[in-house]
């Protein structure tokens, strides 16, 4: 039986402390019987995320609107209440153990789960798709390709933010924590799973001033004699072969280039429309550059290849509604 007194202080908290402007560790009731909460440290687990999304407590302080101090003392009790190190901290950088990669993960999907848990509620009254997506794209598809199409996603759902890496680095994206990436080629199994956006046609192009100076090349043969501008791979440290097509038959050339651009591909279409030689590269790159005058089709009888570009994602991770929308977005307008 609980008396007069006892019922009238169960309707107020007298306490609710809360630490370092996180999750409130307990709560009080008046009668003085303590509840214990299993999630009380959410907010830790949201620091230890964002840390390890943005790559630095500095970064994740901004994010979170806190300072790096107290961000530093959420995960370091996190660690203390999983009993393991999450994070190894040096003065210039964080790297994250392999507890914390696999902590990590599984914290995100359970931060999705409630993510889609308030979507499926919030749905019905017409509420906009929110959340945060982090991609992946190299410089060809950063610079090119992507940008018309996030203009239109960003029309149709305006609160979902995108946090764009545009770099020809192939990152890691389970480590750096990002949601999914563009990437060129086929891809081996390497249990990330790949939805193709678009065979991209390629071209062959020089400048008229190059043309002029050096003549222009009438078969794949020729171009041995010419200025070529190769692009070396960074996964393999070897140039990327040349794609023709010849009389119904797929050739691969490999040129030859006394320059030759390594990191970013985009670099060859700078020196090609310099005058420095002849390059090949993807048909959005230079379609605007033809139809100025500035760069001219070389070999055009030998055009008819392709590279796929693709968007990857971990097949164990499960993804926020904003990131599955987004591929959806992209696989369809691609």
């Amino acid at each position: 039986m609980v008396s007069t007194r006892q019922g009238e202080g169960l309707k107020h908290f007298i306490d609710a402390k809360i630490e370092d402007k996180a999750v409130p560790k307990k709560l009080t009731y008046s009668l003085g019987v303590k509840m214990g909460r299993r999630f009380d440290h959410l907010g830790d687990v949201e620091a230890f995320i964002t840390v390890a999304e943005k790559g630095s407590m500095t970064e994740g302080a901004v994010t979170l609107s806190t300072t790096p101090s107290v961000l530093s003392r959420a995960i370091t009790r996190l660690e203390a209440r999983l009993g393991a190190q999450l994070m190894r901290r040096t003065t210039r950088r964080l790297s994250l153990t392999d507890e914390g990669r696999a902590y990590l993960e599984q914290a995100r999907a359970a931060f999705s789960m409630i993510d889609d848990a308030e979507r499926a509620i919030q749905g019905p009254t017409g509420a906009s798709l929110t959340g945060h997506v982090r991609i992946s794209v190299p410089t060809t598809y950063g610079h090119y390709r992507l940008p018309a199409m996030l203009g239109r996603f960003t029309h149709i759902h305006p609160e979902v933010q995108v946090e764009l890496s545009i770099t020809n680095r192939n990152v890691d994206l389970v480590a750096e924590g990002y949601d999914l990436a563009i990437r060129l080629g086929p891809f081996p199994d390497s249990g990330l799973v790949a939805r193709k956006l678009e065979d991209a046609p390629l071209r062959l192009v020089a400048s008229p001033h190059y043309l002029e100076r050096a003549g222009v090349p009438r078969s794949v043969e020729d171009l041995a004699t010419h200025q070529c501008l190769p692009f070396v791979m960074p996964s393999t440290g070897r140039c990327a072969p040349w794609l023709f097509r010849v009389e119904g038959r797929d050739v691969d050339w490999t040129a030859p280039g006394r320059i030759r651009v390594f990191d970013d591909v985009l670099g060859v279409v700078s020196l090609a429309e310099n005058g420095l030689g002849i390059c090949q590269t993807y048909d959005f790159i230079v379609r605007g550059r033809i139809e100025q005058g500035r760069l001219v089709d070389v070999l055009e009888h030998a055009r008819g290849r392709s590279r796929p570009f693709s968007l990857i994602f971990a097949t164990h991770r499960r993804l926020s509604a904003a990131t599955r929308t987004l591929i959806d977005f992209l696989a369809s307008d691609g």
